[in-house]
């Protein structure tokens, strides 16, 4: 989902006082029940985490009962990147209101997240972002339990920002401080929407992330493999805008990622070769810069063979789009299917409770999501999405984080306590599995994807994606 420039309340009035019961929607191999009647009524999951203890059962799941809370509001804060998002959640599961200024068209004008002006922006939006979440939530300040807000990980001028804003909501209305780490938050916005229980898989794809881990309790997470160094929708970006997509208005206003599965859907995925980043390496890590390198390559020498310049697209663009997205999809699946196979040796994952989650702002992409289907197919998985406005950054996952952490008493601060809360622009993530992996020296069968190829007639409708 496209947010505006503006300050998006729509999703706030859908969601009001919206009581979330039943089951997550699945997408996998099976059928499942869903909510519909909001954007936030679909299923999904996501993870990650932060762990430094090393000494305790890879197979324990704790916090793994049905879910119990205390009675509590909670207001969360999310700046860590380029969005200003501000929500305020309950004890049973309603989403009392929300607002976010989306700073996306601004960037995309300027090719790329500039920092300090993601600063400046949140430093100007914040306080009306403040203001319009409580107006639609219909509640004040004193309502307030605890403020929730991100501290880690991030772009650092961003996530000052928030925290400064909530230390001084703390200090004026006398209420305890919550620092959320960002990938928990995403890994746990699923359980706002059902009694999802610990353990299951779970896989993070954004623009600052790529991540795949094992959620096992609210801050217990074991990290199986992460990018070495762009993240996928980073590579997405960087190659739509060497491909000049955004130079067609139609596209204009929609990130790289999202232009290039546009024009994908009218290419050949074959029409253009990509190495096969990795392939001697048995883990679970990836490498998104050899394919965006690729990339550049067959554009420049396109560009050669037709004797382009300025802002004119190459003719072969919707080839080169496919090849690039069906590259970066089976190098992704490769990996995921390694992992699925590394958590059926050490027992991280029941049998009877095999979920995979992904979530981030790739997540909205239906061509990946697909990819991610076969493979849980194969596996025995069952595949669970996101609604898109849940995939990206948002108050309303920050809140419910907050909320989680609220019922079990982890890191909440009182007023007093205020200068121990910190920003950590980088962190790390859970218990780290790689080494492991790497050890037993895993060969995975090769799946087919090429189920993709499918005509426009053959294409999922996006309900059936995104419930």
């Amino acid at each position: 989902m496209l947010k505006s420039s503006c300050t998006s309340t729509i999703v706030s009035k859908l969601l009001r006082t919206k009581h979330y019961t039943g089951s997550l929607h699945n997408v996998g191999i099976g059928v499942g029940v869903g909510l519909s009647s909001s954007p936030y009524d679909t299923d999904f999951i996501t993870n990650t985490g932060r762990r430094h203890v090393q000494s305790r059962s890879l197979t324990s799941s704790p916090s793994s009962s049905p879910l119990k809370f205390r009675k509590g509001i909670i207001l969360g804060i999310e700046t860590s990147c380029d969005d200003t998002g501000i929500a305020i959640v309950n004890h049973e599961r309603e989403v009392l209101g929300e607002s976010i200024n989306s700073q996306l068209q601004t960037h995309l004008n300027h090719g790329g997240i500039i920092p300090p002006i993601a600063k400046h922006l949140h430093e100007k939006h914040i306080q009306r972002v403040h203001k319009e979440a409580l107006e639609n939530a219909k509640v004040n300040l004193s309502d307030i339990d605890a403020v929730a807000v991100t501290v880690r990980p991030g772009l650092a001028a961003s996530l000052e920002v928030g925290l400064k804003h909530a230390k001084e909501l703390c200090l004026k209305a006398d209420k305890p401080l919550i620092p959320i780490h960002h990938m928990e938050a995403h890994a746990l916005t699923a359980r706002l929407l059902t009694d999802l229980e610990f353990p299951y898989m779970v896989l993070l794809i954004s623009g600052g992330h790529c991540l795949l881990a094992v959620a096992k309790g609210i801050n217990d997470f074991l990290l199986l493999g992460k990018t070495i160094d762009d993240p996928i929708g980073e590579a997405f970006d960087k190659t739509a805008r060497r491909l000049k997509l955004h130079n067609n208005s139609d596209v204009s206003s929609i990130s790289g990622g999202a232009a290039i599965e546009r024009y994908a859907k009218d290419g050949n995925p074959e029409a253009f070769q990509f190495p096969t980043p990795m392939y001697k390496y048995r883990d679970c890590n990836w490498s998104f810069a050899g394919l965006k390198f690729s990339a550049l390559r067959h554009v420049l020498k396109e560009e050669r063979k037709y004797e382009l310049a300025g802002s004119e697209l190459i003719p072969s663009v919707n080839d080169l789009c496919a090849s690039f997205q069906h590259a970066a999809t089976t190098h992704l699946c490769k990996k995921i299917h390694r992992g699925m196979i590394y958590a059926d040796m050490r027992k991280l994952i029941p049998p009877t409770h095999r979920k995979f989650v992904v979530s981030g702002g790739v997540a909205c992409n239906n061509y990946i999501t697909r990819g991610l289907k076969l493979v849980c197919a194969e596996m025995g998985y069952d595949l669970f999405v996101p609604p898109d406005a849940l995939c990206t950054d948002n108050g309303v996952m920050i809140a419910w984080n907050g909320m989680e952490k609220w019922t079990a008493n982890v890191d909440v601060h009182s007023p007093a306590e205020l200068e121990q809360v910190y920003t950590e622009p980088k962190t790390p993530f859970g218990m780290d599995l790689q080494q492991d992996i790497r050890n037993l020296d895993i060969r995975c069968k090769r799946i087919s994807l090429k189920q993709l190829f499918y005509s426009p007639e053959d294409k999922p409708k996006e309900s059936q994606i995104m419930g």
